[in-house]
């Protein structure tokens, strides 16, 4: 048989099958794990030997999950987390110290901005930002105490888009670790580390689960790096469960299905939406209108389920639409099988400044959506209705 393409392996990945020959995983809901001898323990502790010890170091059910993501995205090593955000300050904890500055995108996540403005200076890691949209300013940026580059692409919630290859190039010129959050795309639509990143990083919360159940998050990448940040969760203790572990691994084996499916629904919603009464301009990667509609082409296979677009009638329009919305969920999550509408200027961005907001183009009638597995027609009754008695 020829080798096996990256969605089959991981498919067919599993941990050892026990004595009683099952066909599925089992769950293993333990905290830890017996030696036969106390040397064997000893030499579990000094690495000797690869075995479980203790379910905050290692699980059958973590180390499986991390096994499909690794393949999934052609890495060499992986770890998986109790969320998402476990994972990137994982990451920053293990990678950084003080004096160290960390250059983000300024683009990213509402929590992981409150990482960086608000817990990372108190242990005296410094940062700044640079624009997704102006990669001609991204090497001045570069300080001499600078180790990481940390970006999301495409961005949330404005669904920018950061030219990889370009911060790739930087990582590499100026010898600096590239770590990119890739919950978004999934491996099956971007994989960052073809781009020249070091590190890839999910909520696995997000469409790796895929039906809003469970939390998780996982880092893949180079092998000496994921080694320091195992290190420091084993330490500092963001375990994922095997419970988890379990339910997020199945998940994986629908992952490819369930994007090609999110991604050819949100392209219908998307087409729809431009030109909409009350809608003043609308952004998905795979749209020709999209600014940088070429760059996702290079780097993306599929324009993923986000979009956002704005509303005319700012805030309070903002608010009328989603009171409207009679189908779709107000939640805070995204990359559920149930499509998503949020307003990211009262919700997840709320506690930035205006100015902020404003540099992430996080305006006060910008709408993020995120397009679930539903008929796409009911969706856009939904979404039309609302926009009618919103307007």
């Amino acid at each position: 048989m020829t080798d096996p393409k990256p969605q089959t392996s991981a498919v067919r990945t599993q941990a050892p099958v026990t004595s009683h020959r099952e066909h599925s995983v089992p769950i293993f809901a333990t905290s830890s794990f017996v030696f036969d001898d106390s040397e064997e323990m000893r030499a579990a502790f000094a690495d000797e030997i690869d075995r479980n010890i203790y379910s905050r170091f290692t699980n059958p059910n973590v180390a499986e999950l991390a096994e499909k993501i690794r393949i999934l995205e052609g890495a060499e090593a992986g770890h998986a987390t109790a969320t998402g955000m476990a994972a990137v300050f994982a990451t920053f904890g293990a990678l950084l110290s003080a004096g160290d500055h960390l250059l983000c995108c300024r683009s990213i996540f509402g929590a992981t901005h409150t990482m960086l403005t608000k817990i990372l200076p108190r242990w005296g890691i410094s940062h700044s930002y640079f624009d997704a949209w102006d990669p001609d300013s991204w090497d001045a940026q570069v300080q001499e105490n600078t180790r990481l580059i940390f970006a999301e692409t495409p961005t949330n919630p404005a669904v920018d888009l950061v030219d990889l290859q370009r911060l790739g190039a930087l990582a590499a010129k100026r010898n600096l670790i590239l770590a990119v959050d890739n919950a978004f795309a999934t491996p099956i639509h971007q994989r960052p580390l073809e781009f020249g990143a070091h590190l890839v990083i999910h909520s696995a919360t997000k469409f790796i689960d895929g039906q809003g159940r469970v939390m998780g998050g996982v880092v893949v990448g180079r092998a000496d790096l994921v080694k320091k940040i195992f290190d420091f969760a084993r330490t500092t203790g963001p375990a994922l469960s095997p419970f988890n572990a379990w339910i997020l691994s199945k998940s994986v084996e629908t992952l490819e299905l369930r994007m090609e499916k999110h991604s050819e629904n949100a392209m219908l919603v998307a087409r729809w939406l431009e030109g909409q009464k009350g809608v003043a301009d609308v952004k998905y990667p795979f749209l020709a209108s999209h600014p940088q509609y070429d760059l996702a082409k290079r780097q993306m296979t599929g324009g993923g389920a986000v979009l956002s677009f704005r509303l005319v009638g700012g805030l309070e329009h903002g608010k009328r639409f989603l009171d409207a919305l009679q189908m779709c969920s107000l939640t805070a999550n995204l990359g559920d099988t149930r499509t998503i509408a949020s307003h990211p200027a009262s919700t997840t961005h709320a506690k930035l400044t205006e100015e902020e907001r404003l540099a992430v183009v996080i305006t006060p009638g910008l709408v993020r959506i995120s397009v679930g597995l539903e008929a796409p027609t009911d969706v856009i009754d939904d979404l039309r209705q609302a926009l009618e008695r919103s307007a």
